[in-house]
């Protein structure tokens, strides 16, 4: 794990590449960030079984920002639930988790670091974050 701390236009807030956390802790900022009712996921095993790692944010009140990165195993990973508490938006916050998630995935020997988004996302991962549109496709499984 390795952790930085970064100011944000308000309280300090430090970043850990494979942090702690609680699954009620990401469960609930991962209710709130996607607007669905808080659940009783296994978020702490199911990263470390699946994931390279994930990033968390803290801030002086607790989890701020997370975001999963699973890969394939070998030069291709991926960021998902990327989530900023509401308290926290519009700091930079996601974007630092995601600069996280990059330096990481790269120090592992990634080659590739790929984000599915919805049209409303595109500013965020192709403006602020740096990626690159692609052509991709979805097959709706349920």
């Amino acid at each position: 794990m390795s952790a930085m701390t970064a100011g944000s236009g308000g309280a300090a807030v430090t970043y850990a590449w494979r942090g702690t956390f609680s699954d009620a802790e990401v469960d609930a900022l991962h209710a709130e960030a996607f607007g669905h009712p808080p659940g009783d996921e296994p978020w702490h095993d199911r990263v470390s079984r699946l994931s390279l790692g994930w990033v968390t944010a803290r801030d002086d009140d607790g989890l701020v920002g997370f975001v999963n990165v699973p890969w394939d195993g070998a030069v291709h990973a991926f960021v998902v639930d990327t989530s900023v508490a509401l308290r926290a938006r519009r700091r930079g916050i996601g974007v630092r988790l995601v600069e996280v998630a990059r330096e990481h995935a790269a120090a592992s020997g990634c080659e590739w670091l790929h984000v599915d988004l919805e049209d409303g996302l595109r500013d965020f991962y192709l403006g602020a974050c740096g990626f690159a549109p692609t052509g991709a496709g979805l097959v709706r499984l349920r």
